[in-house]
Protein backbone atom coordinates (compact mmCIF):
# COMPACT_ATOMS: atom_id res chain seq x y z
CA UNK A 1 0.00 0.00 0.00
CA UNK A 2 1.34 3.61 -0.87
CA UNK A 3 1.19 6.42 1.61
CA UNK A 4 2.84 9.96 1.77
CA UNK A 5 4.40 10.84 4.69
CA UNK A 6 3.50 14.81 4.45
CA UNK A 7 4.62 17.90 6.52
CA UNK A 8 4.09 21.71 6.38
CA UNK A 9 5.96 24.66 7.68
CA UNK A 10 3.95 27.68 8.02
CA UNK A 11 4.28 31.99 8.44
CA UNK A 12 2.72 30.84 11.84
CA UNK A 13 0.00 28.43 13.85
CA UNK A 14 -3.51 29.79 12.89
CA UNK A 15 -5.15 30.16 9.15
CA UNK A 16 -7.78 32.19 10.77
CA UNK A 17 -5.49 34.78 11.32
CA UNK A 18 -4.10 34.50 7.56
CA UNK A 19 -0.92 32.53 8.06
CA UNK A 20 0.29 30.29 4.80
CA UNK A 21 2.73 27.46 3.95
CA UNK A 22 5.95 28.66 3.19
CA UNK A 23 7.60 24.73 2.46
CA UNK A 24 5.83 21.72 1.78
CA UNK A 25 7.53 18.49 2.09
CA UNK A 26 6.00 14.68 1.06
CA UNK A 27 7.95 11.19 0.98
CA UNK A 28 5.96 8.12 -0.56
CA UNK A 29 6.08 4.62 1.54
CA UNK A 30 5.37 1.99 -0.61
CA UNK A 31 4.60 -1.23 1.79
CA UNK A 32 6.53 1.11 4.59
CA UNK A 33 9.68 1.00 2.53
CA UNK A 34 10.27 5.12 1.35
CA UNK A 35 10.50 4.71 -2.55
CA UNK A 36 12.38 7.48 -4.36
CA UNK A 37 9.30 9.45 -5.07
CA UNK A 38 9.44 13.17 -3.33
CA UNK A 39 7.46 16.29 -3.56
CA UNK A 40 8.85 19.14 -2.17
CA UNK A 41 8.64 22.88 -2.75
CA UNK A 42 9.23 26.43 -1.15
CA UNK A 43 6.46 28.87 -1.23
CA UNK A 44 5.70 32.07 -1.74
CA UNK A 45 3.21 33.06 1.35
CA UNK A 46 2.59 36.37 0.16
CA UNK A 47 2.80 37.97 3.82
CA UNK A 48 5.56 37.87 6.36
CA UNK A 49 6.66 35.39 8.18
CA UNK A 50 5.62 35.66 12.10
CA UNK A 51 8.71 35.87 14.71
CA UNK A 52 8.50 32.67 16.02
CA UNK A 53 7.96 31.07 12.80
CA UNK A 54 11.30 32.35 11.74
CA UNK A 55 12.66 30.95 14.63
CA UNK A 56 11.30 27.72 14.29
CA UNK A 57 12.31 27.26 10.53
CA UNK A 58 14.63 30.50 9.77
CA UNK A 59 13.01 30.77 6.26
CA UNK A 60 13.45 34.72 5.54
CA UNK A 61 10.81 36.99 4.11
CA UNK A 62 13.72 37.83 0.95
CA UNK A 63 14.23 34.49 0.31
CA UNK A 64 10.09 33.06 0.43
CA UNK A 65 9.27 36.11 -1.70
CA UNK A 66 11.21 34.51 -5.02
CA UNK A 67 9.55 31.65 -4.26
CA UNK A 68 6.40 29.80 -6.56
CA UNK A 69 2.49 30.24 -5.38
CA UNK A 70 0.51 27.81 -3.72
CA UNK A 71 -1.68 27.81 -6.94
CA UNK A 72 1.42 27.19 -9.60
CA UNK A 73 1.98 23.82 -7.63
CA UNK A 74 -1.41 22.86 -6.76
CA UNK A 75 -1.60 20.57 -9.61
CA UNK A 76 1.75 18.96 -9.12
CA UNK A 77 0.82 18.44 -5.61
CA UNK A 78 -2.92 16.62 -6.07
CA UNK A 79 -1.61 14.40 -8.25
CA UNK A 80 1.45 13.62 -5.94
CA UNK A 81 -0.93 12.47 -3.12
CA UNK A 82 -3.93 11.66 -4.54
CA UNK A 83 -5.42 8.02 -3.68
CA UNK A 84 -2.81 7.38 -1.08
CA UNK A 85 -3.22 7.74 2.84
CA UNK A 86 -1.56 10.31 4.48
CA UNK A 87 0.88 10.15 7.23
CA UNK A 88 1.25 13.45 9.22
CA UNK A 89 2.41 14.14 12.69
CA UNK A 90 -0.07 16.80 14.17
CA UNK A 91 -2.47 16.32 11.00
CA UNK A 92 -5.27 19.07 12.39
CA UNK A 93 -2.41 21.66 11.57
CA UNK A 94 -0.92 21.01 8.28
CA UNK A 95 -4.59 19.41 6.86
CA UNK A 96 -6.29 23.01 7.75
CA UNK A 97 -3.43 24.93 6.38
CA UNK A 98 -3.23 22.74 3.06
CA UNK A 99 -7.11 23.12 2.84
CA UNK A 100 -6.99 27.09 3.34
CA UNK A 101 -4.56 26.85 0.26
CA UNK A 102 -6.77 25.34 -1.66
CA UNK A 103 -10.05 27.29 -1.04
CA UNK A 104 -7.96 30.00 -1.69
CA UNK A 105 -7.08 28.41 -5.47
CA UNK A 106 -10.86 27.58 -5.52
CA UNK A 107 -9.98 23.67 -5.39
CA UNK A 108 -11.98 20.87 -2.89
CA UNK A 109 -10.65 20.19 0.24
CA UNK A 110 -8.64 17.03 0.05
CA UNK A 111 -10.29 13.40 1.41
CA UNK A 112 -7.45 11.76 1.72
CA UNK A 113 -7.46 8.64 4.35
CA UNK A 114 -4.92 10.62 7.52
CA UNK A 115 -3.18 9.07 9.88
CA UNK A 116 -2.36 11.38 12.59
CA UNK A 117 1.04 10.35 14.11
CA UNK A 118 0.55 12.30 17.02
CA UNK A 119 -2.65 10.44 18.17
CA UNK A 120 -0.96 7.29 17.71
CA UNK A 121 1.87 8.27 20.08
CA UNK A 122 -0.46 9.91 22.91
CA UNK A 123 -2.34 6.49 22.75
CA UNK A 124 0.13 4.24 22.70
CA UNK A 125 2.16 6.50 25.28
CA UNK A 126 0.00 8.40 27.14
CA UNK A 127 1.14 10.97 29.55
CA UNK A 128 4.79 11.22 27.80
CA UNK A 129 6.39 13.36 25.20
CA UNK A 130 5.36 12.81 21.89
CA UNK A 131 7.16 15.62 20.53
CA UNK A 132 8.61 14.56 16.81
CA UNK A 133 12.18 14.88 18.57
CA UNK A 134 11.04 13.22 21.92
CA UNK A 135 9.77 9.65 19.66
CA UNK A 136 13.25 10.63 18.00
CA UNK A 137 14.88 10.00 21.48
CA UNK A 138 12.59 7.36 22.40
CA UNK A 139 13.03 4.98 19.47
CA UNK A 140 17.02 5.91 18.93
CA UNK A 141 16.20 7.74 15.48
CA UNK A 142 19.20 10.03 14.52
CA UNK A 143 17.57 13.48 14.64
CA UNK A 144 21.24 15.12 14.72
CA UNK A 145 20.04 16.93 11.34
CA UNK A 146 17.15 18.81 13.02
CA UNK A 147 18.96 21.55 13.96
CA UNK A 148 15.71 23.71 12.24
CA UNK A 149 12.49 22.55 11.24
CA UNK A 150 12.48 21.35 7.83
CA UNK A 151 10.03 19.68 5.87
CA UNK A 152 11.84 16.59 4.19
CA UNK A 153 13.97 16.16 7.43
CA UNK A 154 10.94 15.91 9.25
CA UNK A 155 9.22 14.13 6.82
CA UNK A 156 12.21 11.56 6.77
CA UNK A 157 12.31 11.21 10.94
CA UNK A 158 8.66 11.13 11.03
CA UNK A 159 8.48 8.10 8.54
CA UNK A 160 11.02 6.19 10.68
CA UNK A 161 8.77 7.22 13.79
CA UNK A 162 5.73 5.77 12.02
CA UNK A 163 7.13 2.22 11.02
CA UNK A 164 7.92 2.10 14.80
CA UNK A 165 4.30 3.28 16.14
CA UNK A 166 2.73 0.54 14.73
CA UNK A 167 5.17 -2.19 15.66
CA UNK A 168 6.53 -3.10 12.35
CA UNK A 169 9.88 -3.14 13.07
CA UNK A 170 10.51 -6.53 14.64
CA UNK A 171 13.53 -8.74 14.78
CA UNK A 172 14.16 -11.34 12.70
CA UNK A 173 16.04 -14.65 14.36
CA UNK A 174 18.79 -16.25 12.18
CA UNK A 175 20.78 -18.90 13.29
CA UNK A 176 21.86 -20.57 9.75
CA UNK A 177 24.37 -23.01 9.61
CA UNK A 178 26.70 -23.48 6.48
CA UNK A 179 26.46 -27.16 6.15
CA UNK A 180 22.86 -27.53 6.95
CA UNK A 181 19.90 -25.99 5.30
CA UNK A 182 17.60 -24.28 7.73
CA UNK A 183 13.86 -24.46 7.33
CA UNK A 184 12.00 -21.67 8.56
CA UNK A 185 8.74 -21.05 10.27
CA UNK A 186 7.00 -17.57 9.93
CA UNK A 187 5.06 -16.46 13.27
CA UNK A 188 3.58 -13.49 12.34
CA UNK A 189 6.66 -10.76 12.05
CA UNK A 190 9.29 -12.53 13.60
CA UNK A 191 10.65 -15.61 11.61
CA UNK A 192 11.87 -18.17 14.26
CA UNK A 193 14.55 -21.06 13.05
CA UNK A 194 12.92 -24.47 13.22
CA UNK A 195 16.51 -26.08 13.53
CA UNK A 196 17.63 -28.70 16.39
CA UNK A 197 21.04 -28.12 17.74
CA UNK A 198 22.62 -31.59 19.22
CA UNK A 199 24.97 -31.40 22.17
CA UNK A 200 28.26 -32.68 21.78
CA UNK A 201 29.39 -35.84 23.73
CA UNK A 202 31.75 -33.67 25.84
CA UNK A 203 28.14 -31.52 26.74
CA UNK A 204 26.54 -34.44 27.60
CA UNK A 205 29.17 -35.93 29.97
CA UNK A 206 29.45 -32.91 32.00
CA UNK A 207 25.72 -32.54 32.12
CA UNK A 208 25.67 -36.32 33.23
CA UNK A 209 28.02 -34.72 36.35
CA UNK A 210 26.05 -31.98 37.28
CA UNK A 211 23.05 -33.90 37.41
CA UNK A 212 24.64 -36.24 39.87
CA UNK A 213 26.14 -33.64 41.90
CA UNK A 214 22.75 -31.54 42.12
CA UNK A 215 20.56 -34.92 43.04
CA UNK A 216 23.18 -35.50 46.05
CA UNK A 217 23.06 -32.21 46.89
CA UNK A 218 19.01 -31.79 47.38
CA UNK A 219 18.95 -35.43 48.63
CA UNK A 220 21.10 -34.54 51.62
Amino acid sequence: MKEIVLDTETTGISVKEGHRIVELGCIELDNLIPTKKKFHCYLNPERKVSEKAFEVHGYTDEFLSKQNKFANIKDEFLSFIKNKRLIIHNADFDIAHINNELLLCGENKIDNEIVDTLKLARDKFPGSQVSLDALCKRYRIDNSKRTKHTALIDCELLAKVYINLIDQKEPTLDFKNKEEEVSKLKTGKVIYSTKVIKPSPEELKNHQIYLKTSLKKNFY
